[in-house]
């Protein structure tokens, strides 16, 4: 299945990157479940849903759409890294 297009609204983020930070948001029971809703929902392989996630972090716009799942995940970006 080709991977929808993103669709902007207003400049801001894509119809896409809210639905992958909508995502985010919410608690999961466990991986299997999530990467299941992610190929269901938004059409991606959890590769590159990880991916669009990542570059999602460091876009100002998603922390302003919201604030407190981007600086969650930045958070624990920045564990991982300094654990390696």
């Amino acid at each position: 299945m080709p991977e929808p297009a993103p669709v902007e609204s207003g400049g801001g983020l894509s119809d896409r990157d809210r639905a992958i930070l909508a995502m985010e948001s919410r608690g999961w029971p466990g991986t299997g479940a999530k990467e299941r809703a992610i190929r269901e929902r938004l059409g991606l392989s959890p590769t590159r849903y990880y991916q669009l996630l990542s570059a999602l972090l460091d876009d100002p716009r998603a922390a302003e759409h919201d604030p407190v799942t981007v600086n969650r995940l930045r958070r624990v970006r920045q564990e991982r890294r300094e654990r390696r």
